[in-house]
């Protein structure tokens, strides 16, 4: 359950802060909603209770009126007060108990029957008993056969809403004497208190929506706008890490982000002034040991003792190639190309065909694969690494694989490989197994470092391992 939170957890900042903030306003608006909604029920719980009380009282003075009449008067008042209009009750005298098609169950509209009966009671005690139930206009019957939509329209228009949106029904039934039911049919003061009571209505659902997509709308755009300037700060630290040019940040935005693009356009100078410098400072101790080095090497050769002249020619030499080396470390870790979509088959066959034109062996099967990056870079952290499978392990083989979110070239020799403890030192310069300096020993130690360097220069990782079958595997992995 944990890591599949974690893959659906965003990566971007842009997504974090946009789910962080879009689940704290769903979570503040639906407990918002909550105590609305307990409120809203409170309070309509308490003017229905009233408005039951006033209905029961209202219908519990018609029961005793008309009771008091003679059973000949009661249909003349009755139909008097149709043609008059303006009554609070439907009126309706049957002979027996009408079955009423009740509405769907709801807390409140039988806590309304409740309290009208009740009440009821207690103005009448002497009733036989009270029959209520609530009804849609539609469903309504009135009589034996007789449905209210039966009715002329002048008896119920101004008593009931049946058009355009029907409201629900009282229905009272009481006894008055054995064979005479008084039928009566009301609204509540407040028809439409079950709506008012509901606050998942889709008016204020749809209104309580549009007011959430406004808020989540503004949060979206002021998430962007906070974190743009951090992926124009991301994107232009990446490419100063791959060495290629990038244009300088604008000063523009809240005061952090100014800070910061300033902390970060200097520490860029910097670090670039560091570079060059370090390249001047090498081409001219290059260029200025080899001087005395070349004078050591003429003296030696005065030396009559051949074997002391054969021992200072060594160390001369040794010397030279170490000079040579540091230069072309710095000249392979700064190499000024523009990245661009290089064909893995093309640049690994030219390596390949080389290779083997020099009597090595080495197999490579193409794949078609493609990645972007600096092709002369690319080249020389390969070939290194090929260098150093064909001087070792005599035989290399070069494979290539498509991952889902990478590309990796690995090269494996067939050498005796590497002790574990000694694979994380490869990588620092001059430094040379036992066996590297038996098999070639006119290596500087300097090849796997620059590789290394070149690689992570294009976002990239070089990993040594030993291959389980024998020999070093190097495996590049690069972005696809």
């Amino acid at each position: 359950m944990l890591e599949r939170l974690k893959r659906l957890w965003p990566a971007s900042l842009l997504g974090r802060l946009t789910l962080v903030m879009v689940a704290g306003l769903l979570v503040t608006q639906l407990a918002a909603n909550a105590i609305w909604a307990g409120q809203l029920r409170a309070r309509s719980q308490v003017e229905a209770q009233s408005a039951a009380q006033y209905v029961a009282h209202s219908a519990a003075a018609a029961i005793r009126f008309y009771r008091s009449l003679p059973l000949s008067y009661r249909v003349l008042i009755i139909q008097q007060m149709r043609e008059m209009g303006g009554t609070r009750f439907f009126v309706n005298l049957n002979h027996e108990y009408v079955p009423v098609k009740e509405m769907a169950p709801q807390s409140l509209a039988d806590s309304v029957k409740a309290t009208v009966g009740a009440t009821l009671k207690r103005d009448l005690p002497h009733s036989p008993g009270f029959h209520l139930a609530f009804a849609w206009p539609e469903e309504l019957e009135v009589s034996e056969g007789v449905h209210l939509n039966d009715l002329p329209d002048a008896w119920v228009q101004h008593i009931l809403l049946v058009q355009p949106a029907p409201a629900p029904i009282l229905v009272i039934q009481t006894e008055l004497e054995p064979g005479n039911w008084l039928y009566m049919a009301a609204l509540m003061p407040n028809p439409y208190f079950l709506s008012a009571n509901d606050p998942w209505a889709w008016d204020r659902l749809a209104l309580q929506g549009l007011s959430l997509a406004a808020v989540l709308l503004l949060c979206l755009l002021v998430v962007r706008w906070i974190t743009r300037p951090l992926a124009a700060l991301s994107d232009a630290a990446g490419a100063f890490g791959q060495g290629e040019h990038a244009p300088p940040l604008p000063e523009t935005g809240s005061r952090e982000f100014i800070n910061t693009a300033r902390a970060f356009s200097a520490m860029r100078e910097r670090i670039q002034r560091y570079i060059e410098d370090r390249e001047r400072l090498f081409i001219s101790i290059s260029h200025d040991l080899r001087t005395p080095i070349t004078r050591l090497k003429l003296r030696s050769e005065l030396l009559d003792d051949e074997a002391l002249r054969n021992e200072f020619e060594e160390d001369l030499d040794e010397l030279d190639m170490m000079v040579k080396g540091a230069l072309q470390c710095v000249k392979d870790s700064d190499i000024h190309e523009n990245p661009a979509e290089v064909k893995l088959d093309a640049l690994l066959g030219r390596l390949v065909r080389s290779a083997r034109l020099a009597g090595h062996e080495v197999g490579y099967e193409e794949a078609g694969l493609s990645v972007r990056a600096k092709p002369l870079a690319l080249k020389r952290a390969i070939g290194n690494l090929l260098d150093n499978a064909l001087y070792y392990g005599k035989r290399a083989e070069i494979r290539t694989r498509a991952e889902t979110d990478a590309v990796t070239i690995a090269v494996r020799d067939h050498g005796p490989g590497v002790p574990e403890d000694a694979l994380a030192s490869l990588f620092d310069p001059y430094v040379r197994l036992e066996h590297g300096r038996e098999q070639n020993d006119n290596g500087m130690g300097l090849g796997l470092g620059i590789a290394r360097g070149v690689i992570e220069a294009h976002g990239g990782q070089l990993i040594l391992e030993n291959h389980p079958e024998g020999g070093l595997n190097a495996t590049i992995r690069l972005p696809a």
